[in-house]
């Protein structure tokens, strides 16, 4: 069993900074690639980050420059450090992860986790 676990999300006004972090847990032999996706109100699940366990970074163009994305291996842990933060970066957070196991190879999703930007 394989578990994505993410924390961080919450209410902060416009300008302001959030940190997400997800950590995952379970059966794992080793991670490949990580990152985060978000989902708005209404719109489509979209890309915001990864990063492979190598750590070469791919950013949404709409997020470049404000969002940076790291990870631990020995940890098995990925966040989106977010800063300058917009009213259009509200979303549902989700963290993936393509994980392999002893008996198989998947991509896991976490729960996600709320972003609000509002005055």
């Amino acid at each position: 069993q394989v578990q994505l676990v993410e924390s961080g999300g919450g209410l902060v006004q416009p300008g302001g900074s959030l940190r997400l972090s997800c950590a995952a847990s379970g059966s794992i032999f080793s991670i490949g690639v990580m990152g985060w996706y978000r989902q708005a109100p209404g719109k489509e699940r979209e890309l915001v980050a990864t990063i492979t366990r190598f750590y070469s970074r791919n950013t949404a163009a709409s997020v470049e420059g404000r969002f940076t994305i790291s990870r631990d291996n020995a940890k098995n842990t990925v966040d989106l450090q977010m800063n300058s933060l917009k009213p259009e970066d509200t979303a549902v957070y989700y963290c993936y992860a393509d994980i392999l196991r002893p008996t198989n190879r998947a991509y896991y999703w976490g729960q996600g986790t709320q972003v609000t930007v509002s005055s």
